[in-house]
């Protein structure tokens, strides 16, 4: 699937959208059932929607909610059934130990990113307060990272892909402010090359810190358009 089919399935099954869609005429809705209205194209976000007229500038420090994480349909089983023997089988465990290195990658790539940019990380309610909460969706792994006993590289063209929905709160009100998604994927390379675990989550990183710099750069327009009022 193309990444516009793509993220127009996410879009209809997470924003609701109020339009309705022609099956032979697919399109970005324009406005959710939240009342957010479909914004510019914002480098390092493929869709974004916003409450009309929202204003960013009051908000100076960020209350970041680890994702949750979800991976491809049918990922574990698709992988295990051409694994080589059962050593090299994604198991439960395996699942959950990767779900939570990438929503504790995601974190620290957020913090670092909001932190560099001035920004302070909290868990207060306040006026000041923006809450992020984010989900990673549709994760597929070429080479995870798998605890066997054998040797865990692999050659692959690709790292993988991943989607994001994330949402964006006033703390105190829990007003829906801004719903962003977005789907990336690792440069796929002529040739192959090894893939470990500590591998993967770099890639994982790179792919992760345009969504954390869209992120600073909207609360950091707001600041300065204020500032120039």
């Amino acid at each position: 699937m193309t990444k516009p089919l793509m993220m127009l399935s996410l879009v209809l099954l997470f924003a609701a959208p109020v339009t309705t869609i022609a099956d032979d005429a697919p399109e970005v809705p324009q406005t959710t059932v939240e009342g957010l209205v479909l914004v510019p194209k914002v480098e390092g976000l493929a869709y974004v929607w916003a409450e009309p007229g929202v204003d960013l500038s009051q908000y100076k420090r960020v209350n970041l909610v680890p994702p949750s994480v979800a991976f491809k349909k049918n990922w574990q089983r698709n992988y295990n059934r051409n694994a080589t023997d059962l050593a090299n089988r994604i198991k439960g465990s395996d699942i959950k130990r990767i779900q939570k290195g990438m929503s504790e990658l995601f974190v620290d790539v957020f913090t670092k990113e909001l932190e560099a940019g001035g920004y302070t990380l909290t868990t207060d309610d306040a006026e000041d307060v923006l809450v992020v909460k984010a989900d990673i969706l549709d994760l597929d792994i070429n080479a995870p990272d798998i605890q066997s006993s054998s040797m865990n590289a692999t050659a692959v063209t690709s790292a993988g892909s991943m989607s994001l929905i994330m949402e964006l709160f006033d703390s105190e009100t829990n007003d829906l402010l801004a719903k962003a998604m977005d789907h990336t994927a690792d440069q796929e390379s002529m040739i192959l090359q090894w893939q470990t675990g500590a591998a993967n989550r770099q890639e994982a990183r790179l792919l992760m810190e345009p969504w954390a710099k869209a992120l600073v750069a909207a609360l950091d327009h707001a600041r300065s358009t204020t500032q120039t009022k």
